[in-house]
């Protein structure tokens, strides 16, 4: 613990010198903004891919509103969330952990992968054999085992009188995927296999040919090809590291090594984490902005989306009363119908459908035709519901716009139909335009939201050391 400490203390002193170097550029509520973070989110955010670069000047703004929101997100204490908490230390840790553990920790793992490996093949070695396999099932009757028994007798005879090994194999071994490799099996170590089959292939040397043997699975007969003890460390590193990476295990090293190092300091994993954190971001200034950056971004969602996004979509009366405000923003330069096109099966449905919803608002006629039509197994009609212009639906632009347009017929659905109305002066309530007008009330929201934030707290920006930006190194 005292290490820990001693350490972070001094990474403090560290960090203290190096913030002579790093001026503040803005105050917003009394919380100091450094030059180095303003640089960092300036230069993320206007890179040369960015089609909408900004000006130092201009960005100051947006930097500034950022900051006001995430101010306004603290005094709503949303740090103190244990959503919120959870999901910012697992980001914090994914960026940290990586850290906790060197080239020699992961050369060490591979060591302990080839030592565990190496016991488990003992004084034994590796085989490489081939076979050939009659398979039965099992508890398979006498009658299949002495019909089998015959047949890998008489593959058996041929292979004594000379006939090739691999291409008996490919003919008529049932063990399909080494069949294809003329028999050849991957390189086995003891245990890996069934009991009966390695006790004959250990007991063979290369060249050397087992006469046919049963096990639980069926007949083989077993070649020979090569025996070798585990290659040398060394010499099998690189597979090993491969392994390491794609098995993932690297994750298992960091797990251990902080269990260790927690364990040594006498805290728990969190505060190990936590004191971690804090000593990278004392002397690595990328890591520090890239947390805090997530951090904040995290609290901007969250307040953002109780002061304007939710907010905004879910309050039906505002909306309204948005839309009939601005309702000549809405209008449309040509009429709309507003209803569906459907096909069904029988004549009969056609009028159904129309009596199903005729009398219900537009927002309701999906939950009552599924209700009515398409409730079971049976598919008795087809929609398309919503708001069309001249070009959106082929059956529309010809019953509706009498457009000269070719409908193709719907399989199993041969009748077409529509229901609904022409709406030629525009949208008739802010359900008909519901995205447009929620995505304008929000920007109306987001913008009277910042301007009380810039009365509630105090903005300064150091205009001098603004000009410094990007011509400090």
């Amino acid at each position: 613990m005292k290490k820990t400490y001693l350490l972070a203390a001094m990474l403090m002193v560290s960090g203290f010198v190096c913030a002579q170097d790093d001026p503040t550029v803005m105050t917003i509520n009394g919380q100091p903004v450094s030059r180095s973070e303003f640089e960092y989110s300036y230069n993320k955010n206007n890179t040369e891919g960015v089609i909408d670069k900004k000006t130092i000047d201009e960005y100051v703004e947006l930097f500034v509103n950022y900051k006001l929101k995430v101010a306004a997100a603290l005094d709503a204490r949303l740090d103190t969330l244990t959503s919120f908490k959870k999901e910012f230390a697992q980001y914090r840790d994914q960026q940290i952990r990586p850290t906790i553990i060197t080239d020699a920790d992961v050369e060490q793992e591979a060591r302990n992968i080839y030592e565990t490996t190496k016991a488990g093949i003992g004084e034994r070695g590796l085989i490489h054999p081939s076979h050939i396999f009659l398979r039965l099932v099992q508890k398979a009757p006498q009658e299949e085992i002495d019909k089998a028994k015959v047949r890998i007798d008489s593959i058996y005879g041929a292979l004594k009188a000379g006939a090739d090994f691999a291409e008996l194999a490919k003919a008529v071994s049932q063990d399909y995927g080494s069949a294809r490799m003329g028999g050849m099996l991957p390189w086995i170590s003891p245990g890996q296999t069934l009991k009966e089959f390695e006790d004959k292939a250990y007991a063979l040397q290369p060249g050397e040919m087992s006469e046919p043997f049963i096990s639980p699975a069926g007949y083989h007969i077993v070649l020979m090809n090569e025996r070798k003890q585990l290659e040398p460390f060394d010499s099998l590193k690189a597979n090993i590291l491969r392994y390491i990476e794609q098995r993932n295990l690297r994750e298992r090293i960091i797990d251990r090594k902080i269990d260790v190092l927690a364990a040594a300091d006498g805290v728990s994993k969190e505060d190990f984490m936590n004191h971690r954190s804090d000593s990278l971001q004392a002397v690595d200034s990328e890591m520090k902005h890239l947390i805090r950056e997530y951090h904040d971004g995290l609290l901007l969602y969250e307040i953002s989306n109780r002061e304007v996004w939710d907010k905004a979509s879910k309050d039906d009366a505002a909306l309204a009363a948005f839309f009939a405000k601005n309702r000549k923003k809405y209008a449309w330069d040509e009429p709309r119908f507003k209803g569906m096109a459907y096909h069904v099966k029988t004549k009969g449905d056609v009028k159904a459908v129309k009596n199903c919803v005729k009398k219900l608002a537009f927002g309701e006629w999906a939950d009552a035709l599924r209700k009515t039509f398409n409730n079971d197994s049976i598919i008795r009609i087809r929609v398309e519901k919503g708001i069309f212009k001249k070009g959106d639906n082929a059956l529309v632009d010809r019953e509706v716009f009498k457009a000269d347009t070719t409908v193709v017929p719907m399989k199993d659905y041969p009748i077409d139909a529509v229901f609904g109305k022409v709406l030629k002066k525009g949208p008739e309530d802010y359900t008909d335009v519901r995205g447009l007008v929620t995505t304008d009330y929000q920007e109306m929201l987001e913008k009277e939201w910042v301007a009380a934030l810039r009365k509630k707290y105090a903005v300064e920006v150091d205009t001098e050391v603004l000009k410094t930006v990007n011509k400090n190194k």
